[in-house]
């Protein structure tokens, strides 16, 4: 474990290089034998199943219900609204045939070219169109809607530049479609599911984000309007890590789902989806970990406290496992997660630096003289500050301790932020800031056109056009590039 640690990039030294070391090394994931796609292992899964469990229970606390979909589209479909189709065309895996048969010299197994498909079947790249071709049998007055409806689920996109979590060919997210009678309704869904994933990026992952709504040029395919959450991870790049569309009536009139209304008329339902994916678990690795290794946020982490003993012989165990045993049933009484890790096939040490790297918020040590005075020695994985303390009442310390380091990660992560927002007035200043990286506020015209520009310079983004901003951000000003009138600045950054 010292050699994996040895092993570990500095984030100074290659950012890249760490993000990738750390998440095999940490055992979260690896690449598998499908060329994009990824093996996610079972310390990694478990971090991901808290983020759905806790996700799952915001979602229904709205009111919504999870349901399951096809993973299989019929190609027409996804021909009927333009836009979308447009969007995701490049990226799409199809389905052509659904037989194989042995080889006749007997090689192995081809495709059977006598079982090809009447039309193509695409694996869903994102669930707008097969689910809207569903709401179409579910929909007739006012009084069945609204819907609420969200699914657990795989997509796949087929990238060809793939990094684990971040970007991979299919990945496991979960996606929100609702149909609402007014336009009002379906405005005011997809911001409440952006407020939602905003808390939950703050209050459990303690990832400080902005919101905001998208520019046009970056629109989901099909929706009316986009609203992000936008995350700043610590090597000055963006992160992009939920958001929730407007979509308007497009697909309702793609597949002519229709309502008669209180007033007895017929009308097309308004719509909105929203989603995230494991590309949280990127966003929760690059903004908190370390040169050490990961750095998890207690409401996330699968082991919140690991506790390990240190003894000279069998008697000496006997009495920590005795003693330890009751801390640790308090522990678990308090809805705390916590591993005794008293196996004797690994030395302190290298115990020590494997819950380090797997980013273990709480360790707690006791050894032969801690058991004669009745303390523990209490390691803090943000900031790897040690401490005595005694055993009585450890358990509520413990308690208040993950609290505070929660606590701690996140006001860590939105002092980043903050250092690195700036706000320029020239194009000068803008090229010259992005190159550090960062947040940056600018005045732009408006125009795609100028956003384009900006990109192809620059390769910065517009991220949002902010909810919230100071009074200065505000005012109306000139656009940076151009010199045209702006009214207000919005946020730019290169991203992930």
């Amino acid at each position: 474990m010292a050699k994996e640690l040895k092993e570990l990039t500095k984030r100074s030294e290659n950012y890249s290089q760490w993000y990738n070391d750390l998440v095999v090394k940490a055992d979260l994931a690896e690449q598998s034998a499908v060329r994009g796609c990824m093996v996610i292992k079972p310390y990694g899964y478990a971090i991901w199943e808290k983020m759905q469990r806790q996700l799952d229970d915001m979602f229904k606390e709205t009111g919504h219900v999870n349901a399951y979909f096809p993973l299989l589209i019929p190609k027409s479909y996804l021909s009927r609204e333009a836009d979308h189709v447009e969007g995701f065309a490049k990226e799409c895996a199809v389905v052509t045939h659904y037989r194989l048969k042995n080889a006749p010299d007997g090689s192995g197994v081809v495709v059977d070219p006598a079982a090809r498909l009447e039309e193509e079947l695409i694996i869903r790249p994102t669930s707008e169109t097969i689910i809207w071709s569903t709401y179409k049998n579910w929909i007739q007055s006012y009084r069945d809607l609204p819907i609420l409806c969200n699914q657990w689920a795989n997509v796949m996109r087929w990238e060809m530049r793939t990094r684990l979590f971040l970007r991979t060919a299919e990945f496991l997210w979960q996606e929100g479609h609702t149909a609402h009678a007014t336009r009002e309704e379906a405005e005011e869904e997809a911001q409440k599911m952006l407020h939602v994933y905003g808390d939950f990026a703050e209050k459990y992952m303690a990832v400080p984000v902005v919101k905001g709504v998208k520019s046009a040029n970056e629109r989901f395919a099909g929706a009316l309007d986009t609203y992000t959450i936008e995350a700043l991870m610590q090597d000055g790049k963006a992160l992009q890590s939920g958001t929730s569309h407007f979509l308007g009536q497009n697909f309702a009139k793609a597949f002519d789902v229709q309502f008669v209304d209180k007033e007895n008329q017929l009308q097309y339902v308004w719509a909105t989806s929203w989603g995230v994916s494991t590309r949280l678990m990127g966003a929760l690795i690059m903004t908190h970990s370390d040169d050490n290794g990961l750095v998890l946020p207690p409401k996330l982490a699968p082991i919140q406290v690991v506790i390990v003993p240190i003894y000279k012989n069998e008697e000496q165990l006997n009495a920590l496992n005795e003693k330890i045993g009751g801390i640790v049933a308090n522990l678990k009484a308090m809805g705390i997660s916590v591993k005794y890790d008293n196996a004797d096939n690994k030395r302190p040490g290298f115990k020590f630096a494997e819950y380090e790297l797997k980013g273990v918020p709480v360790r707690l040590v006791m050894g032969g003289r801690d058991l004669e005075n009745n303390t523990m020695e209490v390691m803090r994985r943000d900031t790897l500050e040690k401490q005595t303390v005694t055993c009585d009442g450890i358990e509520e310390y413990v308690k208040n301790l993950l609290d505070e380091i929660q606590q701690n990660i996140f006001q860590k992560a939105l002092d980043y932020r903050e250092a690195n927002t700036t706000k320029v007035d020239t194009y000068d200043e803008f090229k010259e800031q992005i190159e550090k990286g960062g947040f940056i506020l600018a005045h732009w015209d408006g125009t795609p056109e100028t956003e384009e520009r900006i990109k192809e310079d620059t390769k910065a983004t517009i991220r949002c056009i902010p909810f919230e901003a100071d009074e200065e951000s505000l005012t109306p000003g000139k656009c940076m590039v151009t010199g045209k009138p702006s009214a207000r600045r919005v946020l730019f950054a290169r991203a992930y």
